[in-house]
């Protein structure tokens, strides 16, 4: 999984209450070409969309050996063991996901499900006039130190998260801060809720739990459980850490009640993604996220008759196949999608019309179809902002938006007031698109002087040709040939590479330019691919991009949060709650008593009242079937504004040694822990 990264609010309003979700950066490779790696299957849920399931090699308990050590390679050693705390990350969720009691888990196609390790029932025993949940633990259920799991972990928990009290440094209330009281029901295994208002998505609630220890007091809340977990209740306890070595081992569990854990330790270990490779082919890994590149050599080195040629140059270890036989890749995609996003609160961008005319200049299928075809995964552009496809609740509403239409964007743009201007001929690759397209500079129209005309139909009437000719031209460059050969029909041009001219828009004596921000990281490769294809659409329509190449640690701080950019792109985790979790990230901006402007996560600063209104009724309606069709009801709405353009869920690629078992790629499920290990 590519990095999460801690987003901040616009204009630096910074608080402890704010959502965890977290914006993630698309790393390197991930989303390289790769050659057909081995299918999985899809399946179709008959509601939600299709389905591409989990790739874990998975294999029943009895297969799997008892004992052994798993290396698992992760971008960073955790900085916290609190999952409730701002600098929270991916390791700090596999730790808990371990080691902690979590009270629902999902399954493939993202849907809560009670673990029975930890619960007997949990169920809405009340609506009315108060929500009230009642929980039945699992007699079993005990802490490392032996006390039994109880009411009172419930309620520290609660008081620690509710967000009345500022010294607690949590990142986020939502849920905790609806609960009235949390008591001991009809005895010491179970737990009674109630809450003060409604709340659907009851179940994301108390998962992880943490011991009183750890939330009893905001000193042990802030700082007992940043290195280190001395009182757990799961498969595995977190053990060793060696900072210097850039591993945390977590070992089996003497006291858990559960199936045992197969694995005697599991080890992480921080290793960048460009040394990964390398590591599993001198057995210093087990598992890893990879980039496409590296996922390609994996596959590569496994075609059968592939010989290793000793006769080639000193090499690193991962770029010898014989080294990479022992390895394959695990595929499926992952619980998070990547988006255009469009900054709507000044510039051209503020005007709806012209985030319409971007939207509807690029096409997502294509990009879909460039990122995840090649490697056989599903093609479908994402159709929703709140689910993913084969979740339960998911529709494609992308029609309240429209498919690509360069001839819908031109008029957009026409009445928007962005006028076509006189070009006085033609441009020659060394003018325009060939110039500067692969190297994602300032996309010019041409130069010289451009005047506005005066009708928006007959702007729109004029540019229609040449936007449908410069589309033509691009789709034949995405399919490998240079836009130096290309005419304006697509075909190969036999006047020496000229190409039709783009349309230029002025307003006011201004040329439409927007700007581009995209990492500049060498993990960055494959979103700049995506940009410059979503750029080179724009230009077919008279929209110009001035990309930014920024490095990653400022790419959210300093312009994603600041709000200094047009059009950007980054992911989004997904969640199976999303009239919670999704809320911050589509909430209206909001004006502070300082002048500053609250956004929360809305980064694209583009919001309605009616959004923010459907979302409170999703998160406060019981009947779940009601509360997704809000939530879906939000979703095109927010389509409709155009701030967020969903492109694809996106691939995970995991590399595992063979011999590795129930690990790998696990999709929208939550991994079982005490089940992975060694083929027996």
């Amino acid at each position: 999984m590519a990095p999460l990264s801690t987003p901040t609010r616009s204009r630096t309003r910074r608080s402890r209450t704010r959502t965890r979700r977290r914006a993630a950066l698309l790393a390197a490779g991930l989303l390289l070409p790769l050659p057909l790696l081995g299918g999985c299957g899809l399946g179709d849920d008959g509601s939600g969309g299709r389905v591409t399931p989990q790739d874990i090699a998975a294999a029943a308990r009895p297969r799997v050996a008892d004992g052994g050590t798993l290396t698992w390679a992760v971008d960073a050693l955790p900085s916290t063991l609190n999952t409730f705390q701002a600098d929270a990350d991916a390791a700090t969720q596999r730790v808990a996901g371990a080691v902690l009691p979590a009270l629902f888990t999902t399954d493939g196609r993202g849907r809560p499900q009670r673990n029975a390790d930890y619960l007997r029932s949990a169920e809405v025993v009340q609506r009315e006039p108060h929500q009230v949940v009642v929980y039945k633990l699992n007699p079993k259920a005990v802490w490392s130190n032996g006390k039994a799991l109880n009411a009172a972990d419930f309620e520290a928990q609660w008081k620690a998260l509710r967000g009345k009290e500022s010294g607690y440094w949590a990142a986020r209330n939502a849920g905790y801060d609806r609960i009235d009281r949390v008591e001991r029901g009809a005895d010491d295994h179970e737990v009674k809720v109630t809450f003060a208002r409604s709340y659907a998505d009851w179940p994301a609630l108390f998962t992880p739990l943490y011991p009183r220890a750890v939330t009893g007091s905001a000193d042990d809340f802030n700082d007992s459980a940043r290195n280190d977990l001395k009182v757990t209740a799961g498969p595995f306890r977190v053990a060793e850490r060696d900072d210097k070595e850039g591993t945390l081992t977590l070992a089996r569990a003497p006291k858990w009640w559960g199936e045992r854990a197969k694995l005697d330790k599991l080890v992480l270990r921080a290793l960048p993604r460009t040394e990964r490779a390398a590591a599993l082919a001198a057995g210093k890994l087990d598992l890893a996220d990879v980039g496409a590149a590296d996922a390609g050599r994996i596959a590569a080195a496994n075609k059968p008759g592939r010989q290793d040629k000793g006769d080639k140059p000193p090499a690193a270890a991962a770029a010898r196949p014989a080294a990479l036989r022992g390895i394959v890749v695990r595929k499926s995609l992952e619980p998070a999608y990547t988006q255009l996003a469009l900054n709507g609160a000044s510039g051209p961008l503020a005007d709806e019309r012209v985030r319409r005319a971007v939207a509807r200049a690029i096409d997502r299928r294509a990009i879909a179809k460039s990122v995840l075809g090649p490697l056989g995964l599903p093609v479908e552009p994402l159709g929703s902002h709140l689910f993913l496809s084969g979740q339960e609740g998911y529709e494609d509403n992308s029609d309240a938006l429209g498919g690509p239409d360069p001839k819908a964007a031109q008029a957009l743009l026409a009445e928007a007031g962005w006028k076509r201007a006189e070009t006085g001929g033609r441009k020659t690759a060394a003018d325009g698109r060939a110039g500067t397209g692969r190297t994602l500079g300032l996309r010019p129209g041409p130069a010289a002087g451009p005047v506005p005309s005066g009708d928006a139909e007959a702007d729109a009437a004029a540019d229609a040709a040449g936007a449908d000719a410069e589309y033509a031209a691009d789709d034949s460059l995405d399919d490998g040939m240079g836009p130096d050969v290309m005419g304006p029909d697509g075909k190969p041009a036999a006047d020496g590479g000229r190409a039709a001219a783009a349309p230029v828009r002025m307003k006011n004596g201004k040329k439409l330019t927007l700007r581009f921000v995209v990492p500049v990281s060498s993990g960055a490769d494959s979103l700049r691919s995506v940009a410059d294809r979503i750029a080179r659409r724009l230009d077919a329509v008279g929209i110009a991009t001035e990309v930014t190449k920024v490095g990653d640690a400022g790419f959210f701080k300093d312009h994603i949060a600041a709000g200094s950019y047009d059009l950007a792109l980054y992911s989004w985790p997904a969640t199976a709650y999303p009239a919670t979790d999704a809320r911050p990230v589509y909430a209206k901006p909001q004006p502070a008593a300082d002048g500053s402007l609250v956004v929360e996560q809305n980064y694209t600063r583009v919001g309605t009242d009616r959004i923010d209104q459907l979302f409170d009724q999703a998160s406060t309606e019981l009947d779940a079937e009601a509360s997704r069709d809000l939530a879906g009801r939000a979703d095109a709405r927010i389509w409709s504004l155009a701030g967020s353009i969903p492109l694809y869920q996106r691939p995970q690629l995991v590399a595992a040694r063979k011999t590795v078992v129930n690990a790998g790629a696990f999709g929208l499920a939550t991994p079982r822990y005490q089940d992975i290990g060694f083929r027996r």
